[in-house]
């Protein structure tokens, strides 16, 4: 039979319109019908690259008699959790709620038709019991009987769980904490958290949380301006960087990190590349590098740009959103090794670095194959094999060049080419700082064009559509959309103005207050107050957890207080001070889970210092380079050119005489005041220091 799902643009959705399950996407057809016929919801959520959502699909969903029970006992609703991450925040929250032991996808959860509200949920359910759960075609004919013949219980139950969400969004509460203790208190409980063996938090499966490692960074900078030390914070953030950057998460021969490793030493990843995982990333140790020369930390950034380049890049512009992490039918398939294939295609030499460098030599860690990862540090390896750093480097380049063709040839995972306002705004941000500290030009024209591309096919009448895909933008953006895109055309500003971007993110900025603004509370909802753009669900959350990307209130907070204080424009620090002040109950009950909202509150802890640089190009590049050394995270430098402005900042004389055109003046704002313009570079350094 055919189903609802032809016509949809998500590859995730196309996935599945070929089942012999009568799938709706989420549309008011499929609810009208469920409403009008008192038939339940069966809602599954997922996405292209999941692999338990392959799982699931193989097993049930095309099998012609699971789907036949499902076609007579429900309205089935399949949703790609990235066209529509507000019904998936808000049936995660709902599934935590009725079943505290976890979400993930596929996310499977059993709707009643009347109000949306769930009477059951679960993630993945085999065809038959197994791993301590039902039979999937057994618990769909227990749900629908338990639906027939328990309407009061469930109503009840319904009643419980929407006056429960009703009273998630937290009240505005007086701070208990100081708010140097609050960062403090984040930065204990993360060290509480921290494997010191082998990097990162917690234990397997282990994500790589560059909230975290950046909020430790940035509070050791903090620290060390105060003339303070935590050479703890710094250990915590560099064993952890480069243990990801040595480990199987990170694809050696192509470039860019894959979702979370399995095992706790970061050798076996789960093989699904993302494209927010990486824009994280870049930043993350784009900043790193601002400490000081590292080649571990430079190749992975390279090769991740090269990577995204290479394959994530859409013809039109933008990048697209992920590789699936099965190839062939198998998870991994694409990336593992036997000793063997390598052996075929190496020098003698190359083979032994090789071996050596990524654990070839030791047991295999993936169903009898490798992951290539550096078991031990480049310079162990060099000196046990006694080679001269240069030869070593020279063999190693040509064994990974030989290795990475070998493997162009195997079949590919699949892509999903939806190109995501959000994922995308987060790697702006990563494309930008990598072009600073590289002083890269074309990753600077990389980025800009990624800003242009989302600016000129997804930003329509004053609405960021959040998907674009097929040549068409879709879906009016959720809260991530414009506080992502938002952040990284600051971040972009940074690299290099142009009247284009700044133009774009006061726009931006604009709607993100109108439309996703609590006039009343503070804080950013979700979804956006127009109702002709997301209609109303059983929830409207307004989310400030540190989750797979950063919360959409820390990343507003932060982007409007940057922008606030390079435009001048006090409201758009009034509406970040009052999102911090919203937030501050959940940040204080949880702080190591807040880090995303914790960079916008240490921004008022440590009031910002702004420089701007007006002048010549080449004479404002010589001044930047030389107030920006190391890492100074509390430092903005800005090179405003006298034309093609777009926004003037109100601080800055509007009319510069012909003669000041030809030299470079400089601003230093600290808060809201500023500097006297400065003429003179050595009165500049000084100011600074």
């Amino acid at each position: 039979m055919a189903n609802h799902l032809a016509d949809e643009s998500s590859p995730y959705l196309q996935q599945h319109a070929n089942n012999p399950v009568d799938w709706y996407p989420w549309c008011d057809e499929a609810l009208n019908l469920a409403r009008e016929s008192e038939t339940p919801i069966l809602l599954s959520i997922g996405y292209s690259t999941c692999h338990w959502c392959h799982v699931m699909a193989h097993e049930s969903f095309e099998d012609p008699t699971t789907a036949a029970v499902m076609n007579e006992l429900f309205i089935n609703i399949k949703v790609d959790r990235e066209e529509r991450p507000d019904l998936d925040k808000i049936y995660q929250t709902a599934l935590q709620l009725i079943n505290p032991q976890g979400g993930g996808w596929p996310l499977t959860m059993f709707l009643d038709p009347e109000t949306l509200l769930p009477y059951f949920g679960g993630t993945y359910f085999p065809p038959e019991p197994r791993y301590q759960l039902p039979g999937f075609t057994d618990l769909l004919r227990r749900l629908r009987e338990v639906y027939d013949k328990e309407r009061e219980a469930l109503n009840e139950q319904g009643d419980k769980l929407q006056a429960t969400l009703d009273q998630m969004t937290p009240p505005v509460l007086d701070p208990s904490l100081e708010d140097v203790e609050l960062l403090a208190t984040a930065r204990d409980q993360l060290a509480q958290q921290y494997d010191s063996q082998e990097g990162g938090f917690g234990k397997a499966p282990k994500f790589p949380m560059p909230n975290a490692i950046l909020r430790l960074l940035n509070h050791w900078a903090m620290q060390r301006r105060a003339g303070q030390s935590d050479k703890d914070a710094l250990d915590m953030v560099m064993i952890s960087l480069t243990q990801m950057a040595r480990g199987g998460i990170y694809d050696h021969l192509g470039g860019g990190f894959c979702r979370y490793a399995t095992d706790a030493k970061w050798q076996v990843p789960h093989f699904e590349k993302m494209l927010y995982d990486n824009g994280l990333l870049l930043s993350l140790y784009s900043r790193a590098l601002t400490l000081g020369p590292d080649a571990l930390f430079s190749d992975a950034v390279i090769e991740t740009i090269g990577w995204l380049q290479r394959e994530m890049r859409a013809p039109e512009g933008g990048f697209y959103a992920a590789l699936d992490a099965d190839s062939e039918g198998e998870e991994g398939k694409f990336y593992v090794w036997r000793r063997e294939q390598a052996k075929k295609v190496l020098s003698e030499d190359e083979y032994l670095l090789v071996e050596t460098l990524y654990g070839l030599d030791k047991p295999a860690n993936f169903e009898n194959k490798w992951t290539l990862h550096r078991s031990d540090s480049w310079r162990s390896v060099v000196e046990r094999l006694s080679l001269e750093d240069d030869n070593a480097r020279a063999l190693l380049t040509s064994a990974k060049q030989k290795l990475f063709q070998l493997r162009e040839q195997r079949p590919r995972p699949g892509t999903d080419e939806k190109i995501l306002a959000a994922w995308n705004g987060l790697l702006l941000c990563g494309l930008a700082d990598a072009a600073t500290q590289f002083q890269n030009s074309e990753w600077l024209e990389l980025a800009q064009q990624t800003a242009d591309f989302l600016r000129d096919q997804m930003w329509h009448d004053n609405i960021l559509y959040a998907t674009h895909q097929n040549g068409a933008a879709k879906y009016p953006g959720y809260l991530d959309d414009y506080a992502n895109v938002l952040k990284g055309l600051v971040a972009l500003l940074r690299a290099q103005w142009r009247a284009e971007d700044v133009t774009f993110a006061r726009a931006l900025a604009d709607v993100l207050v109108a439309q996703f603004y609590d006039k009343d509370s503070g804080g950013f909802f979700f979804t956006s107050a127009n109702s002709h753009a997301q209609a109303p669900l059983i929830y409207r959350p307004k989310p400030t957890l540190d989750d797979a990307l950063p919360p959409g209130n820390g990343q507003a907070a932060q982007a409007l207080m940057e922008l606030g204080h390079l435009l001048g424009d006090s409201q758009y620090l009034d509406v970040a001070n009052n999102t911090l002040r919203w937030a501050r109950a959940v940040m204080e009950k949880i702080p190591a889970a807040h880090c995303g909202m914790l960079e916008a509150l240490a921004q008022t802890v440590y009031p910002p210092e702004m420089v701007i640089l007006r002048g010549p190009n080449e004479l404002t590049a010589e001044w930047r380079q030389a107030v920006s050394g190391g890492y100074t995270p509390w430092r903005t430098v800005y090179e405003i050119p006298y034309d093609n402005v777009g926004i003037t900042p109100d601080y800055l004389p509007k009319l510069v005489s012909a003669d000041a055109q030809t030299q470079v003046t400089a601003f230093v704002c600290s808060g809201t005041q500023c500097s006297l313009p400065i003429t003179e570079l050595a009165e500049l350094k000084t100011t600074l220091n």
